[in-house]
Formats: C-alpha cells, structure tokens, sequence
C-alpha cells in the first residue's frame, strides 16, 4: 500500500527555534508497528497528524491501527517531514546554507515558516533583545528569498521557452509551464491557478513583462508552496505584540502561536512517564510529583501558565493539522477488506488509514493502495452505509472504503 507521499517542509532563518519545532514535532512516545517510510534522511523525519480515529465513530471498543498510531481514540497519522536549511538575506545567491535550502525546498508540498515571534533575533539570527524585531519583516524577508529562487528558475530561458509556445502550436499552455517546472513539484493544476490568479491566462507567454512574470511567479508560489506561520517563542511575553503584527500584516496566511521547546519538553516527559500528555492537548497531568526535581517542575509550571493555558495548546499539532488537513485539504480514508467487520485480511480492525487530497475518487483509492487493484477495479463498498459506489464516488473524510477488483471475484 503506497504511504503517504506528503512532504512538509519546516523552514526559516537560523536561531527561531526551527530545529526545536521539527525535533518536537518528530519524538512519538508510541512506535509504530509497521513504518512507512522505510528510509529516513538525515534531514527527514516524520511527523504526525491528529485525527479522532473513526473506530470511535463506529462504536468500536478498539482499532489495530498498524501504518499509524491510535493513542485514546485519537488516530496519530504519519507525514513526511523535512528540516530544511537556514535561511539567512541573499540565500537564493547562494549565501549561507541557501543552495541547500533552494535545492530541499523544490520536493515540499506545504511548508511550515518558523519566526521568532518574540523579536529576539535580527535578520540573520543573532540574539538581539526580545521585542527589537518585528517578526512581520522576518517573514516578508523569507517570502522574499523564496519568491528570488522561483523566480531565477521559471526566467531562466523564459524568452525561448515563451516562443516555443506561442509559435509552435502548443494548445496546452499551462501543461507546458507545468511540465517545465515539474522539478519544483508543480502540477498543472498550480499553474492554471496562478495564471488565473495573476490576470495572464489569456496573455500570449512572449508578451509578458517581467513584471507580470514576477507576478506569477509569486502567485504560483503561493498556490504551489503555501504557507502556515509558525509564530514560536510564545513562552517570551514580548511574542504577544509579534503575533498581532503578524496578522496584522499577513491576513490571508494561517499564524499558529507556537512554543517548540514546550512541546519538546513535554513530549520527553511524557516518554519518561513524569506527565500524561498526548501531541495537541491543552494540558498535562503530572503522574508523580515526587519524581520531578525543582528544575523539572519549574518548567512544566512555566509551560502551563505561559504557554497552555494563555494560547490553548503548544502550537506544533495545530500547525501540522493546519498545514495537511486544512492547507492541502487532505482526507482520511481507511481502506478495509470486510466491510462488515471492518477488518483486513489478518482480521485486524481498521488497521490502515491513507491521507488522501479531497476530491478523490473510489478508483484513485484503488491505484493508491496496489496499481492492479486500480487498474480491475469493478466498484467499491461504503462500509458505513453498506452501499456499493462506483468508480467517479468522491471519497469523504472518514470513509472506510472496500474495493471490489476482477481478480477478486469468487
């Protein structure tokens, strides 16, 4: 069964707290049984997202949730994850780490743009007082280093490639811009998009200025990389002005108010079995409170009254929820083969679970799961409703789906 092909890129300038927020949003205290990605780069890791497991839907005493974690009802669904480099001013020159950067950031779907929402961090990362930066120039600086690197890939021979098309008969405009940046995971539906976005859908490519290429540059950027805000450093009580500038001057971008080093603390605590604390909740439960030293209890004081109980949450599950089920609209779908009893092969209960974009149909799942099952695909069962749906069914979010292929008739 293919796994998830979502690759979520945690990006930002150096000393923001990046790599804390990707180490905290990798540490599970529960392995998963069966991991899918077999091969984990130095630079990758995997991360999850926090769904109510449908089992509870059903009424169902349990799952035996394998390709993922089902922890109190709550199903923990791998995503693929990538620390990306630092940025610093001029990255798409090659300054610092910036060809690393510019060369990771071509694979990532959605990306996860780390500040300092604290201000205590100048362009290039030095520790400065909290509150002397203003985090809204933070992201306008990485917005435009991303924007630079776009824009020195899509110009590159624009001139040639733009009267190849307009001359040579190409009906498929946008498949072309798409076929040409395919290297930056862009697909054809980005591009008509953004040329719609940008006003040039009906423009001839020659006759763009390179004003309008910026443009739609910018736009494809958006539609094709966007971006979630993750406003760390919330436990600095100067983040509170940050986070208002931030949305303040960036409306249309999701700010999630983040605090990695809480979230890492507890997600070790929780492996040591000082706090009960699951990704995402509001709270923790001390388990022993004569286990704790001063240190340990002054931080997870510190962490309740800074952090959970002014902004709700750490901010790292929200940010990877927003990201996946909200930014690229993903679903989750268990496939299943007894609709019944909602069991596998082995007899196991909903063992499965594929994050899949909304709008997918019954066959898709079918090429998904195994490509001759999509390829004999005859129809598929609606193990909640028991009713038995076609290849052009759009899958909902919490379908548990059986597929009925050729081969499998007996």
């Amino acid at each position: 069964m293919e796994a998830s092909n979502i690759l979520v890129g945690v990006v930002g300038k150096t000393n923001v707290g990046k790599s804390t927020f990707f180490s905290a949003a990798t540490e599970l205290s529960v392995a998963i049984e069966n991991r899918p990605f077999t091969t984990i780069e130095p630079n990758i890791g995997v991360g999850y997202v926090r769904k109510k497991c449908v089992h509870v839907k059903l009424g169902l005493p349990r799952c035996d949730a394998s390709n993922s974690v089902c922890l109190d009802g709550d199903r923990m669904i791998p995503v693929k994850m990538m620390d990306v480099a630092g940025l610093v001013p001029g990255a798409h020159k090659g300054r610092g780490l910036g060809n690393k950067f510019l060369d990771d950031l071509r694979k990532a779907d959605v990306l996860l743009l780390v500040v300092d929402a604290s201000g205590s961090t100048d362009p290039d990362g030095n520790p400065v007082k909290p509150g002397a930066y203003d985090p809204a120039d933070e992201v306008e600086q990485m917005l435009r280093e991303i924007d630079e690197w776009m824009f020195s890939i899509i110009s590159k021979d624009w001139d040639r490639f733009a009267k190849y098309v307009d001359t040579g008969g190409v009906l498929d405009v946008a498949g072309a811009i798409a076929e040409r940046m395919s290297g930056l995971s862009v697909r054809k539906k980005h591009v008509v998009e953004a040329l719609e976005k940008a006003g040039l859908s009906d423009k001839p490519l020659s006759r763009w200025s390179v004003d309008e290429l910026r443009t739609f540059t910018r736009v494809l950027r958006e539609t094709a990389k966007p971006i979630v805000i993750v406003a760390n450093k919330v436990d600095i009580p100067e983040a509170e002005d940050g986070i208002k500038s931030l949305r303040r001057r960036f409306p249309n971008y999701p700010v999630i108010p983040t605090s990695a080093a809480a979230e890492l603390a507890l997600r070790r605590a929780a492996k040591a079995g000082l706090v009960k604390y699951k990704p995402g909740d509001p709270s923790f439960e001390v388990v022993d409170e004569s286990r704790l030293s001063p240190r340990e209890r002054a931080v997870l004081d510190l962490i309740r009254n800074r952090v959970l109980e002014r902004w709700g949450s750490t901010g790292v599950q929200q940010a990877i929820n927003k990201a996946v089920l909200e930014v690229l609209d993903m679903i989750a779908v268990y496939p299943v083969e007894d609709p019944n009893k909602f069991t596998d092969k082995q007899g196991r209960v909903l063992p499965d679970v594929l994050l899949v974009p909304r709008g997918t149909t019954a066959r898709e799942l079918a090429y998904k799961i195994h490509t001759d099952l999509g390829r004999t695909f005859l129809y598929a069962i609606n193990a909640l409703t028991k009713q038995r749906v076609g290849e052009n069914y759009v899958l909902k979010d919490d379908d548990v789906i059986k597929i009925v292929a050729a081969a499998s008739r007996g």
